[in-house]
């Protein structure tokens, strides 16, 4: 049994689109931290396939990208996953940890600001939450404030 995919699997449900979309960056973080160290201990194999793996977790990314609803950011992130994706090739090719860790730095800004829209994505909801009770008030007594009203 692997806890960890267990804890990831509970913390995805109920999760919302901005929360994934930041933890899959934390994943590509996570393979790029795994693909430096592997390059530091000259561990060609596990490189490749941790560099492999933040292409693919990328590749998906790109191809959530809603063009028509998204506008000019979601042409800037298809461009910014274009760039990352030929960063990491150069990487690997270049095995150059100083382009891994720059990848590292440049990926925790954006997941930041995914972040930052998902702490405001809440915040909204619960501000919603808080007047819906008001609004949605069904007692006779509101009803018939309703139906008496001749404006």
């Amino acid at each position: 049994m692997d806890a960890g995919r267990l804890y990831r699997e509970g913390t995805i449900e109920g999760a919302s689109a901005v929360a994934l979309v930041a933890r899959l960056y934390e994943q590509i973080v996570k393979d790029v931290r795994q693909a430096l160290n592997a390059l530091e201990q000259n561990n060609v194999e596990l490189r490749t396939k941790k560099i492999n793996h933040a292409i693919l977790v990328i590749g998906y990314l790109e191809s959530q990208l809603n063009h028509e609803a998204g506008g000019q950011v979601a042409e800037d992130l298809r461009n910014f996953y274009r760039t990352l994706r030929q960063n990491l090739v150069q990487a690997q090719f270049k095995r150059s940890k100083l382009l891994l860790a720059q990848l590292i730095t440049d990926l925790l800004a954006v997941r930041e600001a995914w972040l930052e829209v998902e702490r405001a994505e809440r915040a909204a909801m619960a501000d919603a939450a808080r007047l819906v009770p008001a609004t949605a008030d069904t007692s006779s007594a509101s009803r018939a404030a309703h139906v008496d009203w001749k404006g």
